[in-house]
């Protein structure tokens, strides 16, 4: 399932949309834009819905969360995709357009930093992922691996919402390293690095596959070290970089996007998330999410 996946990650170009369907439970038409993380999910997440009801039309595209939530403040999608927070001025833009914008959780992610199958480093602290990342550590010798030559790394591009909690979760916000690689998406950086022995990079835990390695990280050099691979490393936040994934609304959802959002986050919708190497949400997050229903006056 997941080798499917990431095939249709690959011909799935930024901004191309994705239809999945046509009709919908109301006859209505869904427009979701936004993570380059979640498009494979959410693609996948629209076929199931579809199946059920083919009336809906949903349509899935990529772009990056910062596209996703610039759509979001225009009123300009139903649902904006996210791999990170909206900020503070993101919400006043959208305030000052007359968007009332509500959030819910949809997923957790391990953000997996992947290297080649053949590279020996399987460990590697956030520390050593920081000086990896703005170039202080240049040279794989310098972790261990004494014939890995100079390091190429490679990250997402600035409208992504991974790039922006990698950023300020790993490198502090310091700048990138010379030479690093701006990809289009995480498909990109997969192919990067697993034709690339010497490559380092990052995306979410659902394009992890046999092309790539998924080192396990540790807070410090005394360890643990922790891999992303396993669900109940995310729960009890033990890998030190797991995150929510989001869906943002305009107001009230109702009708079939109201519909939509309940199935997502339903059992059939987490059997889907499973199935794309994302994680179910914790108790918290679905206390969160229920809040929010509430407060929007949704039983």
């Amino acid at each position: 399932m997941l080798k499917k996946t990431l095939v249709l990650g690959v011909a799935l170009s930024f901004f191309a949309l994705v239809t999945v369907g046509c009709g919908g439970s109301q006859g209505g038409y869904i427009e979701v834009r936004g993570s380059d993380t979640m498009v494979n999910l959410g693609q996948h997440w629209a076929e199931a819905y579809m199946d059920k009801n083919p009336e809906t039309a949903i349509s899935v595209t990529g772009g990056g969360s910062g596209t996703g939530i610039a759509a979001i403040q225009d009123d300009n999608v139903d649902i904006a995709q996210a791999s990170r927070n909206i900020t503070d001025s993101e919400l006043e833009n959208a305030a000052s357009n007359n968007v009332e914008i509500n959030e819910f959780v949809v997923g957790q992610d391990g953000l997996a930093v992947v290297v080649h199958p053949e590279n020996p480093v399987q460990e590697l602290t956030v520390k050593e992922l920081k000086d990896i990342f703005t170039g202080k550590v240049t040279d794989w010798k310098e972790l261990g691996w004494e014939d890995g030559g100079e390091i190429s790394v490679y990250s997402r591009q600035s409208n992504s919402g991974t790039y922006v909690y990698f950023w300020e979760n790993i490198l502090n916000e310091e700048d990138w390293a010379d030479g690093t690689k701006y990809m289009s998406g995480s498909s990109a950086i997969y192919e990067g690095i697993s034709s690339d022995k010497a490559g380092i990079g990052y995306f979410g835990v659902g394009y992890v596959d046999s092309g790539v390695n998924a080192v396990n990280v540790g807070l410090s050099s005394g360890g643990p070290f922790v891999t992303p691979l396993e669900s109940s490393n995310i729960d009890d936040g033990s890998y030190p970089i797991a995150r929510p994934l989001y869906f943002y609304v305009n107001g009230t959802p109702e009708g079939e996007l109201l519909d939509y959002l309940e199935w997502v986050l339903s059992a059939e919708g987490e059997k889907v998330l499973g199935e794309t190497g994302f994680y179910a949400l914790t108790e918290e997050y679905i206390d969160i999410n229920n809040q929010t229903f509430s407060q929007l006056g949704i039983k």
